[in-house]
Order: structure tokens, then C-alpha cells, then sequence
């Protein structure tokens, strides 16, 4: 079967950019995404596209138009479609079995119901969401129960790999494509069918093709693995900082060793972003409902390793500005889950403004590409169950035009995400600028090669992993003095 026509159903952080490299990669083949959100279908046929990430603009703009289309006409393009992707969210459930761990499938099964619906032929429907082992059993069940005498739909899993921030180099350059299908003539066909598509800029031995349920448990055991060196070098961060350890130096030497390798040991407020710990969380329910409780418990602990390095981080904060943030000023620079994107979910940024702001502490937040609506709409979601607190997020939160604004009359300076821009900031200026004794929280060891600089301009600094040598300065009763704070509206 040959693919000229590809339907990508969902506009959003996967579907978006991998499509967007599809047609730039394969000029013969028509791709349209498709969306029921109009103002993000309107974002990403404008100049400012709905995400951030470098490298997007420039290969959406090359086919835009040519062989890459955005539309919320989704029956036209399913009717249309070769091969359809299901590229829609899949959030834990927050109610009901499996809530706050397994995966809500409810859009997955629109999408399914739709395609049986609306399609005639033969077509290829691709899972491109994260979704649990045997998930594709469930979209086959609805298109069986749903059969046509003139349709064959056959289901394949093709779970995405990218990282957000190098989502464009990771689509373009992949350490591998992975594509599980069944194991008959019909299965077998579509999968060399959407691998002769990755074949247009992908090498062959990079290609990696399984039957759907292994491709549907490597995506969750890929990114179990990853998140489970995070919290293992996190935990090790810990005990650096009672012991006198650098865990950087411990990293490095234990990254060294060729059978663990350096990547993702590096210590910092706790991972973050879509997947991750939707990811484990899914994982440790699949555990649970099929009997294994060990397996479960195990997992569960990478979750509850990264929960507490987020309050342990927090705690600090707390301690070194003498146990009381309220109505004390912090500046939070950095709101995104990580650099080079614009995406805040399961942010530590998040989790640890909410920890502040149940102690009372006045927030103003600078984040080069968040959006101010998205932080106090995360930050309202996040303290709704907390007493006291939604209501006044809007008065305890102000967003900051840039990282000077925020500093000001602070008492504390939080980094929280590690943009690059936060290393080349004038110290001196936000030092001057603060109250003192002026603080540097570094959750991301960014200012490594900067401490000694720190301290001499003035600054305590307390990281990651660490214990940063205090030096003894006086200060003039001026710098002792709190100038009153002052407010901005958000």
C-alpha cells in the first residue's frame, strides 16, 4: 500500500512538529493536521505558532501551504487519509478506577469511533500517543464491532521519542523509529508501509519494527528508565549535601563507567514535562492490575523520589530565609518544565511556587516564552485545593517582564529552569537591587563556575547537591534595610 495522503489528528506538542518534519521530509506526500481547538489551527497556519521550539518555524514555513496543511475540517481529512495518526492527549484519570495513575483513553476512543465512521477503503490507523500496553486492542475491538463490507483498517504503534526543546533535531536525526503491528500479511504490509515513510530521511538499521504490544510497553519502559535516573541521581543529591559530596563530581565519575553512561544524571529540582510521570504513574497501575504489586511499588518510588526533592528544595528555601517566606518577595526565574520550550506541565516550578505560596510568599515570576496567562491558570489548577490559597493567587503572584523586574527589593532569587540566558545576567545590578542578605537558590546548577563570583559580589548561595563555602560579610545598616514591597496587577 502506498501512503500520499496523511491525516495527523491533534495539533499539539507531538503531533504538530512531527508532521510538520513529515512533509518537509517526503515533499511527495500531502500531510494535514487537524485540530477542534480553532485558535490553535489559526496559530499554527499564523507567524506565531502555538509552541516554542527551535528549529519548528522554519520547517513549518518551508511546506505550509504546499504539502502541509492545518484545518479543523477533521472528517475531510480522515475521509481523505491513507494513514491516519492519533496524536490526541492521554492525561491520567483524575476520578474513577485508576484515578491519579492510569491513562484516560476517552479521546483515543473518539478518535477510533470517528475513523470506523467516516472511512471507506483501506486505511492505516497509527497510534502516535503514549498510551498502555494493549491499547491498540481496544481501538481494533471498536473498528471490529464497526465493520464495513468495503473497509480494512488495520492499527499500528508508533510511539514518539522526541524531547521537548530538541524535538526537530530529534525527528530529523532519531536514535530509532520503533513501529509494532500485527503479526499477519495485513499487519505486516502497514508497517512496511508507514516504514517506507521514515525511510525518506531515516537509515534502515535504525528502523525497528515489533509486534504492537512491545512497541506500546518500550515507549513506557523508555521513559520509566529515564525518569528513574533522574530520581536516582536526585537521591544521591541528598545525601551530597550532608556528607560534604558534590553529586556534579560524583555524576561525573560515575558516568565514566561505560555500563551506565553520563546522560540524565543531572541533579536538579525534579523532572518534568508531559510524559514522564504520566508515563511511570501508567506503568505502575498496569503493574497493580496485573498482579504485581513489587514491580508496582518499585516504580511508584521514582515518582515519590521526585515529590520530594521538589519539597526538599522547597524546605530550603524556607530554612535559609530564617523559616518564614511571608510576605517575603521571590524571584522565580523560569516556569517551563526545562529550556528551549514553553510547555509547563508536571513543571517543578509549578510545585514549588505552590509550596511558597501556602507559606505566604509573594511570587513574581519571569519566564522568557510562558505565556503570564498560563502561569497563574497553572498556578490556580495546582493551589485549588489548598485553604485559603486560590483566591489569592492573583495577589501574591505577579509576572515579571524581564529577570531585573523580578529581582527587585527580593529577598530570595529562585532559578527553577535552566534557560541559558540565567548565566549571563549582571549579578552585580540584581545584587544592588536586593534585599539583604541577598539569596541565590540555583535548582538547576547552572551557576556552577559562578559561586565564588556570587559570594564575593555579596550573594548566599545555596544549590543542588552541594554545599556551597559560606564567607562572613557586613553589610551597611543601608543594605540591612527592607525597602517597603511594592505590588504590580498580573
Amino acid at each position: 500500500m502506498a501512503v500520499t495522503r496523511i491525516c495527523c489528528i491533534g495539533a499539539g506538542y507531538v503531533g504538530g512538529p512531527t508532521c510538520s518534519v513529515i512533509a518537509q521530509m517526503c515533499p511527495d506526500v500531502v500531510v494535514t493536521v487537524v485540530d477542534i481547538n480553532e485558535d490553535r489551527i489559526n496559530a499554527w497556519n499564523s507567524s506565531c505558532l502555538p509552541i516554542f521550539e527551535p528549529g519548528l518555524q522554519e520547517v513549518v514555513e518551508s511546506c505550509r501551504g504546499v504539502n502541509l496543511f492545518f484545518s479543523t475540517d477533521i472528517d475531510s481529512a480522515i475521509k481523505d487519509a491513507d494513514l491516519v495518526f492519533i496524536s490526541v492527549n492521554t492525561p491520567t484519570k483524575t476520578f474513577g478506577i485508576g484515578k491519579g495513575r492510569a491513562a484516560d483513553l476517552k479521546y483515543i476512543e473518539a478518535c477510533a469511533r470517528r475513523i470506523a465512521e467516516l472511512s471507506t477503503g483501506s486505511k492505516i490507523v497509527v497510534e502516535k500517543s503514549t498510551v498502555p500496553v494493549r491499547a491498540a486492542e481496544s481501538i481494533r475491538r471498536i473498528f471490529n464491532a464497526n465493520t464495513k463490507s468495503n473497509l480494512n483498517l488495520q492499527v499500528l504503534s508508533n510511539p514518539e521519542f522526541l524531547a521537548e526543546g530538541t524535538a526537530i533535531t530529534d525527528l530529523k536525526n532519531p536514535d530509532r523509529v520503533l513501529i509494532g503491528g500485527d503479526e499477519t500479511p495485513e499487519g505486516q504490509a502497514a508497517v512496511q508501509a508507514l516504514r517506507r515513510i521514515y525511510e525518506h530521511w531515516v537509515p534502515k538499521n535504525k528502523i525497528i519494527t515489533t509486534n504492537t504490544w512491545s512497541s506500546e510497553l518500550s515507549k513506557l519502559a523508555a521513559n520509566a528508565f529515564l525518569a528513574q535516573r533522574i530520581s536516582s541521581i536526585n537521591s544521591i543529591s541528598a545525601l551530597c549535601e550532608v556528607t560534604g559530596a558534590d553529586v556534579e563530581e560524583v555524576a561525573h565519575a560515575i558516568g565514566t563507567d561505560q555500563r551506565i553512561g553520563s546522560r540524565f544524571l543531572k541533579a536538579s529540582v525534579g523532572f518534568g514535562g508531559s510524559c514522564f510521570q504520566k508515563d511511570v504513574l501508567n506503568l505502575v497501575y498496569l503493574c497493580e492490575a496485573l498482579n504485581l504489586p513489587e514491580v508496582a511499588r518499585y516504580w511508584q518510588q521514582v515518582i515519590e523520589i521526585n515529590d520530594y526533592q521538589r519539597k526538599r528544595f522547597s524546605s530550603r528555601i524556607i530554612s535559609c530565609l530564617f523559616n518564614t517566606v511571608t510576605d517575603k518577595k521571590i524571584a522565580l526565574l523560569g516556569f517551563a518544565f526545562k529550556k528551549d520550550t514553553g510547555d509547563t506541565r508536571e513543571s517543578s516550578s509549578i510545585h514549588i511556587s505552590r509550596y511558597l505560596l501556602e507559606e505566604g510568599a509573594c511570587l513574581y515570576i519571569y519566564d522568557p516564552k510562558v505565556k503570564a496567562e498560563q502561569i497563574i491558570l497553572d498556578l490556580t489548577l495546582v493551589t485549588a485545593s489548598e485553604k485559603n490559597t486560590p483566591s489569592r493567587v492573583s495577589e501574591l503572584v505577579t509576572i515579571a517582564a524581564s529577570p531585573y523586574e523580578a529581582c527587585e527589593n527580593a529577598h530570595a532569587l529562585v532559578i527553577c529552569t535552566e534557560w541559558d540566558m540565567f548565566k549571563e545576567l549582571d549579578y552585580e545590578r540584581i545584587y544592588k537591587a536586593m534585599l539583604k542578605p541577598a539569596f541565590v537558590f540555583d535548582g538547576r546548577r547552572i551557576l556552577d563556575g559562578l559561586h565564588d563570583q556570587l559570594q564575593n559580589i555579596g550573594f548566599q548561595v545555596e544549590t543542588i547537591g552541594k554545599r556551597v563555602n559560606k564567607r562572613i560579610s557586613f553589610t551597611s545598616d543601608s543594605e540591612q534595610k527592607q525597602q517597603p514591597l511594592k505590588k504590580n496587577k498580573v
